[in-house]
C-alpha cells in the first residue's frame, strides 16, 4: 500500500490550505472550525509551510495577543518535510516519529496531492493489523 492508496480512499480528497497573507488568527478560527491540527500554506501551487497547532502555541507563548494579528508567512514552519504518494505508510509513519511531526503534504512534481495526518496512517496500519490478525485465526482454525 502506499500513500497515494490512502488518499483514494478518502471520501473528501479536497486539501484545505491557506495562503502565506492570511492572518493568524483567521487560520486559528478555520482549525477550531475544521477540527483540524494544521494546514499547509500554499503560495503558486507550491508548498511553502505548515501552520500548526503548536506554531500558534510559541507565538502566543512568545509574543501575546499580538502574534494573532502577524501574516502566516512570519508565523508558519517553513522547513515543511514531504513525502510523495508512491510512499509508504509505515515509511511516512517512522519519518513523523523520527522528526516529530503530526503531517505530511504529499507532493508528487513539485506539486501538492495531498495532506495525511499520523492519524490516517495508524488507521491504515491498525486495519492491515486486524486483517493479518483475522487471516491468521482463520488458517489455525482450518488446519
Amino acid at each position: 500500500m502506499t500513500i497515494a492508496a490512502i488518499l483514494h480512499r478518502r471520501d473528501d480528497n479536497s486539501i484545505i490550505s491557506v495562503g502565506p497573507d492570511m492572518a493568524v488568527s483567521d487560520v486559528l478560527a478555520l482549525l477550531a472550525d475544521k477540527r483540524i491540527g494544521a494546514v499547509p500554506v500554499v503560495q503558486d501551487e507550491r508548498v511553502v509551510g505548515i501552520m500548526s497547532e503548536r506554531d500558534m502555541i510559541y507565538g502566543i507563548r512568545r509574543d501575546g495577543p499580538a502574534f494573532l494579528d502577524r501574516p502566516v508567512r512570519e508565523a508558519m514552519t517553513k522547513a515543511v518535510i514531504t513525502v510523495d504518494s508512491a510512499t509508504s505508510p509505515l515509511e511516512a509513519l517512522a519519518m513523523m516519529t523520527q522528526r516529530r511531526i503530526r503531517h505530511l503534504p504529499v507532493v508528487d512534481d513539485g506539486v501538492m496531492v495531498g495532506f495525511v495526518s499520523i492519524g490516517d496512517l495508524v488507521k491504515v496500519r491498525i486495519e492491515r493489523i486486524e486483517s493479518e490478525a483475522a487471516a491468521m485465526r482463520e488458517y489455525i482454525q482450518t488446519a
